[in-house]
């Protein structure tokens, strides 16, 4: 049985593979609580191959740390749900890979490990490409766990939309 992403998801990877082949920029995604379905829904398109470099799923704190290395210090004294560690996670893919832009989703699904001041639906979205320092942008989603993993990701390609639209 295959896989079949929302319209709404299809149409926005397409827009956004279709303007990185046209501008020539190569991507990469870093996830933890998305578990690469940004990346998925990339690769649901055809040809892109053209773009999408890799995927990096980064579930674990160790693997934020080994794979694109997040510092252990940012982990013990943010946490992994922040706006630092969303920012050096797609750095360090920037730095790792040479690649033109990234985005990072590191997040709180739910139903389990909310906090006070961390809630469930809470997701970072770091966005850096090769001419723009990272950035992170902090949202709360509402919804089940697939409701806020499928709104993160039609967010990040929103994002990666517009800042490899800013790329000259």
């Amino acid at each position: 049985m295959k896989y079949t992403f929302p319209d709404e998801i299809n149409e926005r990877a397409k827009t956004l593979v279709d303007l990185c082949r046209a501008r020539q920029v190569r991507l990469s995604t870093i996830e933890s609580c998305t578990g690469g379905l940004l990346s998925g829904c990339l690769t649901d398109i055809a040809g892109s191959s053209d773009v999408l470099d890799r995927g990096f799923v980064t579930y674990s704190n160790e693997a934020k740390h080994e794979e694109v290395g997040v510092s252990s210090k940012s982990l013990d004294k943010f946490g992994a749900v922040s706006d630092t560690v969303a920012m050096e996670m797609c750095a360090g893919a920037l730095t790792r890979t040479g690649i033109g832009a990234a985005a990072s989703l590191t997040g709180i699904a739910g139903p389990g490990g909310a906090t006070e001041s961390k809630p469930v639906g809470l997701v970072y979205i770091g966005i850096a490409t090769s001419q723009c320092a990272p950035v992170a942008h902090r949202y709360v989603f509402t919804g089940d766990r697939q409701e806020v993993r499928t709104a993160a990701v039609i967010e990040a390609l929103e994002l990666l939309t517009a800042a490899v639209g800013a790329i000259e």
